[in-house]
């Protein structure tokens, strides 16, 4: 199988997967017991905190532990608007439902929640964001990298517009961590989530950065873990995977974004001039090196999909998570797409496993199978093919 659809999910490393086994088996201590075993589960996680900090140019005690990029999302915005700062959010129209779903609570809740449009490349306005400052704006949540698209924001101008005004601002960076050099003091944000398996990781683990000083409520009580921000007891190995996940992503982040940019450049360059009436979509400079979102007209994307697999080939038409709900893309909607832009979409996402040979294979059947369903189209007279 030619697996690209890294944007959904990495396969784990084998480091990772080594570094986990010994808190499966031998280290099956509580974090929270001041025995041994705890004292050495709770000292693994502490570790895996500095590597998932070290990461983004964190403190580790500014870290919190959670289980993916929703919850982190999730965390972010309710335990901002629980801390009753203001009743005004600020997003955009093309964010992942999990900043979405959470905005659309807080509305019938009785907040006022505004949706900044986007351009045709997908990129915010700072101008917009100006605009829709309230002195009732307690949020501003803006991601770093789009999960179809990927297009990068102008995250450090958008989060100074909301540090001049004192308005917190959080970004979910899960897509953009480990393809992009990340700072989150150079970005200036208060807040970034994270996820384990978009970076070679185990599933179910991710973090929210949140910088020292920002008042936030916590979602989980319990036991008081994670400095009382995330009571219940810790799932000690996926931590402890994450955390050598982000040492070797960090470690290797230059070769890899040079791998991820020959095999885009590759995939674009030979879809665009051996495929006709093709578009790449998004910013064609300010994007994520391993993203190629593609547009074929007078094809349904969901059956090119399903093609695709047939011939071994993994890829998707955008984010994993809203699959399973038949539901036309709303980032390519807001970007202006026409209907049948939308549905004759396919996004290719390499990662580190991937090879040259694998992506010009792609290419090859790509060809073959988009002129099989063109041949069939309804659109086949409207675009000669």
């Amino acid at each position: 199988m030619i697996y690209l659809d890294n944007a959904a999910s990495t396969p784990v490393h084998p480091k990772v997967i080594d570094k986990m086994i010994p808190y499966l088996k031998e280290q099956y201590g509580n974090p929270s017991s001041i025995h041994r075993l705890g004292r050495a589960a709770n000292s693994a996680i502490q570790n895996a905190r500095r590597e998932i900090a070290d990461l983004i140019g964190a403190d580790s005690r500014e870290i919190l532990i959670t289980s993916g990029g929703t919850e982190s999302n999730n965390t972010a915005v309710n335990g901002i608007m629980q801390h009753g700062r203001g009743r005004h959010v600020i997003t955009s129209a093309i964010e992942h439902d999990a900043v979405l779903e959470p905005c659309r609570r807080l509305e019938k809740d009785g907040c006022r929640v505004s949706y900044l449009p986007v351009d045709s490349q997908g990129l915010v306005s700072v101008e917009d964001l100006k605009r829709e400052i309230s002195e009732e704006t307690a949020l501003v949540t803006i991601m770093l990298a789009n999960n179809e698209v990927g297009t990068l924001q102008p995250i450090r101008e958008l989060a100074e517009v909301a540090r001049s005004k004192g308005i917190v601002f959080h970004t979910d960076a899960v897509q953009a961590v480990g393809k992009t050099h990340i700072n989150v003091n150079d970005l200036g944000v208060d807040m970034l989530s994270i996820s384990s398996h978009k970076i070679n990781g185990p599933k179910g683990v991710g973090a929210l950065y949140i910088r020292k000083g920002v008042p936030i409520t916590p979602l989980i009580l319990g036991g008081g873990q994670e400095m009382g921000m995330r009571s219940g007891t810790e799932n000690v190995a996926s931590i402890v995977g994450f955390g050598e996940a982000c040492k070797i992503a960090r470690e290797n982040m230059e070769q890899n974004i040079i791998h991820f940019r020959n095999l885009s450049a590759i995939l674009s360059r030979r879809i665009l001039s051996e495929i006709p009436a093709t578009t790449i979509n998004g910013h064609p400079q300010q994007r994520i090196p391993n993203n190629v979102h593609v547009t074929f007209l007078g094809v349904n994307g969901e059956d090119l999909i399903i093609k695709l697999d047939e011939n071994k080939v993994a890829a998707s038409t955008g984010s994993a998570c809203s699959v399973k709900i038949q539901k036309a893309s709303h980032v390519l909607k807001a970007m202006g797409m026409s209907h049948e832009q939308v549905t004759g979409s396919l996004r290719l996402t390499v990662g580190t496993a991937n090879t040259r040979e694998e992506v010009e294979q792609t290419v090859d059947i790509l060809k073959m199978v988009v002129r099989e369903l063109r041949a069939v189209s309804p659109y086949k007279s409207k675009y000669n093919f």
